[in-house]
């Protein structure tokens, strides 16, 4: 439920303005660059940590922009001709290698070297990968040159290919229109989302990273490397919830946190990104793999997903990416109203789509399960009007904090105590996400940092005094 949180940085406060009412827009979309085109330039430069510390890191830019950590997650298109640019900045060979993907390397006569595992481009030197974006789903690319000390020092990304669509992923729009449209990571019937979300997942030991700051290349033993920074999509705890491309991150621009409303369907597009296995667990219910490295669970012979996997953690082993669908979330069967409710509520005048005076829950007919949300909350009806079975502690005895809504109930403020900041408005119900290994919820053993955010189930409106405000997700 309202899980209390603390945090001794800095919660940006344009996160409190993440969580106001905004423009309608359509379903949440993973943050990157589009095209077919990408000009990727490996760089240097440094990053912050959940402990105040900083760490020297390689990376790719787009352009001539910044070093990114991770690089810049690449949008695709299915069908698209894609080329990938590669101007290396860094003082050794870099490459990039592109799973999944039957990739052509080509340059001009003298420029680049044969390596291991591609064609590498030497300092200042700008070399070309081509290849088509022939099958949807997710994917990752990294540097192939020394990828013990080059993954490890930032030279990694994320792929997106989206799906061209076709009978089998054509949804009709919401008849309420209180959902946003969906997409498709597959073009499946049951392989589409509401809102999407990137879980990049890695780690770094500073240690290495300081010594090839310094030019000791030499002495950055991965032998003996010891992690104890852990990133989603390059940020520790509580970064992960600020912003993204906050300006306090410049060479960290992508955050991890996600939002949704009661019955929406969450894609997490899961990569791993280091060299260890990082266990993500998501609480507030098990969510369903139904794809692994861009291949659908399924059997040969079905257009559906029909061989997915439940499971409250799940792991994408170093270089593998998983899709998983999380929810739909509602509430159902808790046993109690989790909106706060007495029953007997009407919505008032000014709720979008919402015909004035209609009861909430009035279409609920027991025994039949086809009345058993409510179409303008999603709520669970069977459930409406049934008191918390606990009793909440009185307001001097409650820890509050920056993402405590004040009450047990989805969408209703509660009292909060004076001077109180508060940073969830719409008393939204909070779930951690995060590395199921203990130690990595840490950042240089400094706790609560590490490999974790909070997901933020958001209702679709708010009726206080009865006034109604709809509460939309950017």
């Amino acid at each position: 439920m309202n899980h209390k949180m603390v945090k001794n940085g800095c919660l940006s406060i344009l996160f409190l303005a993440m969580l106001l009412p905004l423009p309608v827009t359509t379903w949440a979309v993973v943050d990157g660059i589009t095209g077919t085109t990408f000009n990727l330039t490996a760089k240097a430069g440094t990053i912050y940590m959940g402990d105040g510390g900083v760490a020297y890191m390689w990376g790719y830019a787009s352009g001539s922009g910044l070093m990114q950590y991770p690089g810049p997650t690449l949008i695709l298109n299915q069908g698209d001709t894609i080329t990938v640019n590669l101007a290396n900045q860094l003082p050794v060979p870099v490459s990039i290698v592109f799973p999944g993907q039957n990739v052509n390397a080509t340059a001009p006569a003298g420029v680049g070297q044969p390596g291991l595992l591609s064609l590498e481009a030497r300092p200042g030197e700008t070399i070309s990968y081509s290849f088509i974006a022939s099958q949807p789903g997710t994917y990752m690319y990294y540097s192939g040159t020394r990828p013990e000390l080059q993954v490890e020092m930032g030279l990694i990304g994320a792929i997106v290919i989206r799906p061209t669509l076709g009978v089998d992923c054509a949804l009709p729009p919401d008849p309420n229109n209180i959902r946003p449209s969906r997409g498709y990571v597959y073009c499946a019937p049951n392989a589409y989302f509401d809102r999407e979300y990137l879980f990049l997942t890695s780690e770094i030991d500073p240690l290495i990273h300081r010594q090839v700051e310094l030019g000791n290349m030499a002495q950055a033993d991965n032998t003996i490397r010891r992690p104890t920074a852990w990133f989603l999509n390059g940020r520790n705890f509580s970064d992960t919830m600020a912003e993204a491309f906050i300006s306090y991150l410049p060479n960290q621009p992508y955050n991890a946190m996600p939002l949704m409303h009661p019955g929406e369907r969450v894609l997490i597009r899961l990569i791993g990104g280091g060299r260890n296995l990082h266990p993500f667990h998501t609480h507030g219910q098990n969510h369903l793999v139904i794809a692994r490295d861009g291949k659908l669970l399924k059997t040969a012979v079905s257009t559906i997903v029909d061989l997915p996997v439940s499971d409250f953690t799940t792991t994408a082993v170093p270089g593998e990416t998983v899709d998983a669908i999380w929810g739909p979330w509602t509430g159902e069967k808790l046993g109690w109203d989790v909106y706060g409710h007495v029953g007997g509520e009407l919505y008032p005048a000014g709720c979008p789509g919402v015909p004035a005076g209609v009861a909430i829950c009035a279409g609920y007919v027991p025994g039949n399960p086809a009345t058993y949300f409510d179409p303008y909350n999603n709520e669970y009806c069977p459930d409406h009007g049934k008191p918390i079975p606990v009793q909440i502690p009185a307001p001097s005895l409650l820890a509050f904090g920056p993402m405590y809504g004040g009450t047990p109930n989805l969408g209703v403020p509660g009292e909060q105590p004076p001077s109180h900041v508060q940073q969830n408005p719409q008393a939204g119900l909070s779930f951690m996400w995060h590395s199921h290994n203990e130690r990595e919820l840490t950042t240089n053993n400094i706790f609560i940092g590490g490999m974790a955010t909070m997901s933020l189930v958001l209702p679709y409106l708010v009726i206080d005094n009865n006034v109604c405000t709809p509460v939309n997700i950017p």
